[in-house]
């Protein structure tokens, strides 16, 4: 009770946070609305507009009202799509889910094992060239890194498509697995290196204290070879700490494929949060923010779940 009442709080804080910031946003919701068109619409239309939306308020009584079509399950009218709030969601959460899903997963993988070899190379090559390359990455923005990855593989190379999700011109119904698998690659790969870093640092600090450990020195004195100490000291000990940053780090992956997704041109969440953003479309923009917090609360109470499967020593706290 006490972990779900947090949780309600922090949506909560959440919800109040990007309301705010949305009205303190100097985008006027109806002239990003009617666009070239309001040269020509007049001021009595656009008052019509906004009472019809509900923008001639007060911001406390239109955050009310909002949470409560919520609670009801209504999540509103998206004046960037013209369509239901829920319908937009509906139509891109499975694209965002495919690309961030993989690549949060990919990243842990990638990470913990990085983390490791580092961790038992320590202070020789192997070890140099994984946290240079962990600080270089975690160093990049991961729009430029997307960008660099489109200039060098899909323009100089041709090795993948510059954008989209397949084909331009097909249906998504219609495309098949090999072109999906080619058109999702330069964003899965921009978007895993970007989550690796933070994952293979942690893991190499936790590798290198469990290595210098009793445990680990009288298992060398009886001849355990280096195998068999990654696997039965190693990688099991330092798994906890590894899930629990992987854990953590999901809220980054989301953010960073908010700007993959309009780099590569992704029809995903990320490129309908920068254009509700653009466009002052409040209610699509509360929505997605609201579905990330619950994904990243969802995580951490995941997280915290799994730690005494992992060290049974906490089942006892």
């Amino acid at each position: 009770m006490r972990a779900l009442a947090h949780a309600v709080a922090v949506l909560a804080a959440v919800a109040l946070a990007v309301f705010g910031l949305m009205r303190a946003s100097p985008v006027d919701p109806v002239a990003a609305y009617l666009g070239p068109a309001m040269a020509q619409a007049s001021p009595e239309q656009m008052a019509r507009i906004a009472e019809s939306w509900g923008l001639d308020r007060p911001a406390p009584e239109r955050f009310a009202r909002w949470a409560g079509q919520v609670l009801r399950g209504d999540l509103g009218w998206s004046t960037t799509y013209a369509a239901p709030v829920g319908q937009v969601l509906g139509e891109r959460l499975g694209a965002s889910a495919l690309l961030a899903g993989l690549a949060w997963a990919l990243s842990g993988v990638l990470g913990f094992a990085l983390g490791l070899v580092a961790a038992m190379a320590r202070d020789r090559w192997p070890d140099r060239v994984i946290r240079l390359w962990c600080y270089v990455l975690a160093a990049t923005p991961t729009f430029w890194l997307g960008m660099v990855m489109i200039a060098l593989f899909a323009v100089g190379l041709g090795w993948a498509p510059v954008c989209c999700a397949g084909p331009i011109g097909v249906p998504s119904d219609q495309a098949g697995l090999a072109d999906r698998l080619r058109h999702l690659a330069l964003p899965l790969t921009a978007l895993t290196l970007f989550g690796v870093a933070q994952i293979a640092l942690h893991t190499r600090i936790k590798a290198i204290e469990i290595l210098q450990s009793d445990p680990v020195t009288l298992a060398r004195l009886q001849g355990a070879g280096p195998g068999d100490i990654l696997w039965r000291h190693v990688a099991r000990n330092a798994a906890l700490p590894g899930v629990t940053v992987l854990f953590a780090s999901l809220g980054e992956i989301i953010g960073g494929a908010i700007l993959a997704e309009q780099v590569f041109a992704w029809p995903g969440l990320g490129r309908a949060t920068i254009e509700a953003g653009m466009r002052g479309d409040v209610a699509l923009l509360l929505a997605i923010a609201m579905l990330t917090a619950v994904v990243v609360v969802a995580a951490n109470l995941a997280a915290d779940r799994l730690a005494p499967a992992l060290d049974p020593r906490q089942r006892a706290r």
